[in-house]
């Protein structure tokens, strides 16, 4: 659609599908990469008629991390800010996304992009998957939001080690520890990865992402607090037009024509 240089953007029935394109890098991060994702973002909030993103890897590797060749020319502050500006920027952007995200993890992802799988709303995985964090290996910290992400997903304990250890995490483990949503073989990942795209492009999208929003601020609200939130947003979601769609449906006893809206 666009013409982009490391990554591939394409759409397809409602749903698009982002892929990261440094194969002979393992599709390693860098700062042009992630500026690019930005802009594709952009083009999805510009258009209504996307209700569903996929996000993969080209070649044999989801993303093998930060590519340590490319850094900002800034020190300092200035440094910690180009990464914001660029590389959050990005995440954050797929974290909030007007859609619902898909990442299909196909070979490994390592370091930044282990964190970069992390944003998304459902996690597949093919058999041959691995998730590695690296950092340690080099002297660093985890970063790019592994230390907030990964807790919440496999626990404390589970994340320090794999931390200090660099031990790989493979794709069915991945499942068992409530990592991953799937865990499936190769040449199936992103056929299922599109079906699922399929199906909630279908769906109510307003309702679909103010449900993420609210499972993510359940981490920092109590109970009561939360369940408040939770009837706020639902007094606003129910002045939509799929929720009025919906209750129809469901009193006619038919099948829902969701249109996003």
């Amino acid at each position: 659609m666009s013409d982009f240089k490391d990554i591939i953007f394409e759409i397809d029935d409602g749903v698009a599908t982002l892929t990261l394109n440094r194969p002979d890098a393992l599709n390693a991060l860098t700062f042009d990469m992630m500026y690019e994702v930005q802009e594709a973002l952009k083009l999805i909030e510009a258009d209504s008629s996307i209700r569903a993103l996929i996000l993969t890897g080209a070649g044999r590797a989801f993303c093998s991390g930060q590519d340590l060749r490319n850094r900002p020319d800034s020190a300092g502050e200035d440094k910690v800010q180009a990464v914001m500006d660029c590389y959050f920027g990005a995440m954050d952007g797929l974290r909030k996304l007007r859609v619902p995200v898909i990442t299909a993890v196909n070979g490994t992802a390592a370091g930044a992009g282990f964190s970069f799988a992390l944003v998304s709303d459902v996690i597949m995985a093919a058999r041959s998957a691995k998730f590695i964090q690296v950092f340690s290996r080099i002297g660093l910290i985890p970063d790019m939001g592994s230390t907030y992400l990964l807790p919440q997903l496999i626990g404390r304990a589970r994340t320090l080690k794999v931390m200090m250890t660099n031990e790989p995490i493979m794709a069915e483990t991945a499942l068992e520890w409530g990592l991953i949503s799937d865990c499936v073989a190769d040449e199936d990942l992103l056929p299922m990865a599109r079906d699922l795209a399929a199906k909630l492009a279908q769906g109510p999208t307003k309702a679909l992402v103010a449900t993420r929003a609210m499972v993510d601020e359940a981490e920092d609200n109590d109970f009561a607090t939360h369940v408040r939130r939770e009837l706020e947003v639902q007094m606003d979601i129910a002045e939509t037009a799929d929720a009025t769609e919906g209750v129809a449906a469901f009193v006619e006893k038919r099948q829902a024509n969701f249109t996003g809206t």
